[in-house]
C-alpha cells in the first residue's frame, strides 16, 4: 500500500511494504503539483501496490490563494447576493472593527465575481410545489451573458431545490446547450441539504473543484499507470475516509480539506494501539499548526466546515482548527517592537533564509537552526543542507534593539507559546481538560517544538509516534472506504410520520448499495440531525435504528435524540416534540490497514550511547550578554529500544523530523518506537 499527503511545504510518501514502513519527503511544487507525487511514488516504488490512497492541500489553498478558475452561478431571481451576505456573521475579534469586511465578499476577494452571478426566474415552495414555472427564455438569456464572459464552469442552487430538484435539472440541461460540456453542479445533487447559503457555497466549491482536480486526477492516473501502478487509486474526504478517485470527480468537494484530517485519523489508529483513547493532535508542518482532538478513540466530526470564516462547505469533517504557527512562520517585529511569529509564513517558495532561495527573513526553522536542534546538513532527509550564516544574517536584519541571543531566544518562545494557545483553546472548546489527554506531535516541526509546551498546557504527556514527519500520510493508511448519502426533510418525529422517514432511509439504502457494489466486508451506519420544534439549531449524529421505521422505531428515535441532547448541551426537554432535519447513512467497508511494527528491548550488551554531544544555545540564561548553552546528547532514532529512558536536554534525530526533550524533562521509547516525553 501507498499513500500521499499534498502539504504547503512538502509532499508526504508512505508506502507498507513487506511488513516495514517506507517514507520519502519531496518539495511541493504548485505550478505542477503532479509532479512531486509521482517522484515519490517512484522512489518508494508503486509497481504491485493494491491501493494508492491520497490527500491534498491543492484546492484549499487555489481557494485561499483566490488562483481560481472563472465559473458563473446561478440563483433564483432575488438571490444574486447570497454569496456576498454568507450568514452574515462576524469573528469575534471583528465585532466593533467597522472596517471589517468578509474576506470572500464583493469588497476584498469574491469566489466570484458578482457580473458572473445571474438570477432566474423561478421559484419552488418549501413543499417542492412550483409556484412560478422557470422561464427557459430568460435562462438562456443570462446563459448567453456567462458564454461571453468565457465562464469555465457553472453552480447552480434555487430556491427550495434540496425539496425538489426539476428546475435545477432542466437548467443545466441549458447550460450545455449554451455553453457546451463545462462542468455544472446543481445543488439537489451536491449537498440537497436544508439553509441556502451553505448549499450554495457548497455547491460553487464543488465546481471549482471538478476544474481543479478532474484534469490534476486524470494526470495523476496517467502517471501511476506509466510508473506500473495497477491497483486502486482513492483519494481521502474531509473526514479522511477513502473514496475511489472516479466517485470523488463526481463530487470533489469533499476532498477539498483531505490532508489535515487525516492526521487525526492516524492519531486515533496509533492512540488505539498503545491504549491511548484521549488525545490532543497537533501537526505542525511548514506553514500551520492542526488541532484536533481523539475523545475516546474517535475523532470529533462535524456536518460541516469553514475554509475561511463563514465559507462553508457541507461535508461531513473532522473538527480542525488552523493556526499559523509551522516550521516556516516569519518573525517580524510588531509596532510596539515586539518579537512577533507568524501568521504569514515563507512557504516552500523562497522557503526560511536557511533554504538558500532567496528567502531574507528569518523563520521559526531559521530559529531552532540557530539554537542547535536542527543541523545544517541533512535536512528533510537529506534533499537540503541549511545554510546558517543565512539564519543570522536574517535575524541581524530585523529592527530592533534587541541582542541576537534575544531576539532567537524570545522568537523561540513565541512560536511556542503560540501553538500552546492554540491547543489550549482547542480542548477548552470542546470541553475537554488537557491534564486527561495526551499531546500527540507530528508533522515535520511537531517533535522539535511541542515537547516544549508540557509546562504550559498541563497535558499528561507528549507522544512523538514513529515517522512524525509523515504520520499523515501514514494516516491514509489506517481508513476505511467510506460512501455517504444525506437528505434534508423537515419531519415531526411522531408515528404518523413513519412511513416518510421510513422512505427516506429506503431510498439512501439503495443508493448506497448501488455506490458500493458487490461486497460483503460494508456496515450501513444511519444517524440524523434534529431540533426541538422551533430551534434553529440541529444536534447533530443522533443515532437511528436498523431496520423498517415504524412507530416503536420513531420512539426510539426521540429518545436517542433526548440522549444527544442532554450529553452536549447538559439539558433534557422530553416534553418537546422533535423534528428530523437531515437523514443520513454511512456505509463503511473494511480496508487492510498499516501495521507498526514492535521496536526490539536493549539487550544487556548493548549500551545506550549518544552518537555525540552538541552545543544548544540561547535557551539557557542569557541575562549578562550570554548565550545560554546548555550540552545536550543527540541520539539515532533508529537505535533506540523500547524502554530506554533519555533525560533531557535531548536531541533524537530521524531522516524527516527531529525531537527535542528539553531540560527538566525525559523521554521514554515505547513498544512501538514511540517517545513519550514528561516531566522528570
Amino acid at each position: 500500500m501507498i499513500a500521499v499527503d499534498v502539504g504547503g511545504t512538502f509532499t508526504d510518501v508512505v508506502a507498507w511494504r513487506d511488513g516495514k514502513i517506507l517514507t520519502t519527503k519531496v518539495s511541493t511544487d504548485y505550478t505542477e503539483v503532479a509532479g512531486p507525487v509521482l517522484k515519490g511514488a517512484q522512489l518508494l516504488g508503486v509497481e504491485g501496490s493494491a491501493v494508492f490512497n491520497h490527500a491534498s492541500t491543492h484546492g484549499l489553498n487555489a481557494v485561499i490563494t483566490r488562483k481560481l478558475p472563472k465559473i458563473g452561478f446561478l440563483t433564483t431571481e432575488g438571490h444574486r447576493d447570497i454569496l456576498d451576505m454568507g450568514r452574515v456573521w462576524r469573528p469575534t475579534e471583528a465585532i466593533l472593527d467597522p472596517h471589517w469586511r468578509r474576506s470572500f465578499g464583493d469588497a476584498s476577494r469574491p469566489i466570484v465575481d458578482r457580473y458572473l452571478r445571474r438570477g432566474i426566474r423561478e421559484r419552488l415552495t418549501s413543499d417542492g410545489s412550483v409556484l412560478f414555472e422557470l422561464d427557459e427564455e430568460q435562462a438562456r438569456a443570462e446563459l448567453e451573458v456567462l458564454r461571453r464572459c468565457d465562464v469555465t464552469g457553472v453552480a447552480i442552487c434555487l430556491i427550495n431545490a434540496y425539496v425538489n430538484p426539476v428546475h435545477e435539472i432542466r437548467l443545466r440541461e441549458l447550460v450545455t446547450e449554451v455553453l457546451g460540456d463545462v462542468p455544472c453542479s446543481i445543488s439537489s445533487e451536491v449537498s440537497p441539504l436544508a439553509k441556502e447559503y451553505a448549499r450554495a457555497s457548497t455547491t460553487v466549491i464543488d465546481t471549482l473543484m471538478k476544474i481543479i482536480y478532474t484534469k490534476y486526477s486524470a494526470s495523476l492516473g496517467e502517471g501511476l499507470t506509466e510508473l506500473g501502478f495497477t491497483g486502486q487509486l482513492n483519494f481521502a474526504d474531509c473526514a479522511a475516509t477513502l473514496v475511489p478517485a472516479s466517485r470523488a470527480m463526481d463530487l470533489p468537494f469533499r476532498i477539498v480539506f483531505s490532508g489535515p484530517a487525516a492526521g487525526t485519523v492516524a492519531c486515533a489508529h496509533f492512540g488505539d494501539l498503545i491504549g491511548e483513547t484521549d488525545l490532543l493532535c497537533a501537526d505542525v508542518g511548514g506553514t500551520s499548526c492542526d488541532i484536533s482532538v481523539v475523545t475516546g478513540g474517535a475523532p470529533f466530526v462535524n456536518t460541516s466546515f469553514e475554509l475561511e470564516h463563514d465559507l462553508v462547505v457541507n461535508a461531513l469533517a473532522n473538527d480542525i482548527s488552523s493556526i499559523g504557527a509551522g516550521g516556516g512562520s516569519i518573525v517580524a517585529i510588531g509596532q510596539s517592537g515586539e518579537i512577533l511569529v507568524g501568521p504569514d509564513s515563507a512557504r516552500a517558495q523562497p522557503g526560511p533564509a536557511c533554504y538558500g532561495r532567496g528567502g531574507t527573513v528569518p523563520t521559526t526553522t531559521d530559529t531552532c537552526l540557530m539554537i542547535g536542534i536542527i543541523e545544517p546538513e541533512g535536512f528533510a532527509g537529506g534533499e537540503l543542507d541549511l545554510d546558517i550564516t543565512a539564519s543570522e544574517r536574517a535575524f541581524e536584519g530585523l529592527d530592533t534593539d534587541f541582542s541576537l541571543a534575544q531576539r532567537v531566544r524570545y522568537a523561540y518562545e513565541m512560536a511556542v507559546n503560540n501553538m500552546a494557545e492554540g491547543v489550549f483553546n482547542v480542548a477548552i472548546k470542546n470541553g475537554v481538560d488537557p491534564r486527561d489527554y495526551s499531546l500527540v506531535a507530528f508533522g515535520a516541526a511537531g517533535p522539535m517544538l511541542l515537547p516544549a509546551v508540557l509546562d504550559t498546557v498541563h497535558c499528561k504527556q507528549v507522544i512523538v509516534p514513529p515517522n512524525p514527519g509523515l504520520f499523515s500520510a501514514i494516516g491514509l493508511l489506517a481508513a476505511d472506504q467510506v460512501f455517504t448519502v444525506n437528505r434534508s426533510a423537515y419531519l415531526l418525529l411522531s408515528p404518523d410520520e413513519a412511513p416518510s422517514i421510513d422512505a427516506v432511509f429506503t431510498e439512501m439504502e439503495t443508493q448506497l448499495r448501488e455506490q458500493v457494489g458487490d461486497t460483503t466486508a460494508v456496515t450501513f451506519l444511519r444517524s440524523m440531525d434534529a431540533h426541538l420544534v422551533g430551534q434553529s439549531w440541529d444536534t447533530p449524529f443522533v443515532p437511528v435504528p436498523d431496520g423498517v421505521i415504524d412507530a416503536d422505531a420513531v420512539a426510539t428515535m426521540v429518545t436517542s435524540f433526548h440522549d444527544t441532547y442532554e450529553s452536549r448541551s447538559g439539558n433534557r426537554f422530553e416534553a418537546m416534540p422533535v423534528e428530523g432535519v437531515t437523514f443520513r447513512i454511512r456505509a463503511v467497508v473494511e480496508t487492510s490497514k498499516i501495521e507498526f511494527p514492535h521496536v526490539p528491548v536493549r539487550r544487556a550488551d548493548e549500551p545506550l550511547i549518544p552518537v555525540r554531544t552538541t552545543t544548544l544555545r540561547f535557551l539557557g540564561d542569557i541575562d549578562g550578554g550570554g548565550d545560554g548553552a546548555q550540552e545536550a546528547h543527540v541520539y539515532e532514532r533508529s537505535t533506540l529500544r523500547a524502554g530506554d529512558v533519555l533525560p533531557g536536554p535531548t536531541i533524537i534525530d530521524e531522516g524527516l523530523s527531529t525531537t527535542h526533550v528539553g531540560a527538566g524533562q525525559q523521554a521514554t521509547v515505547g513498544e512501538y518506537g514511540e517517545l513519550i516525553i514528561r516531566r522528570k
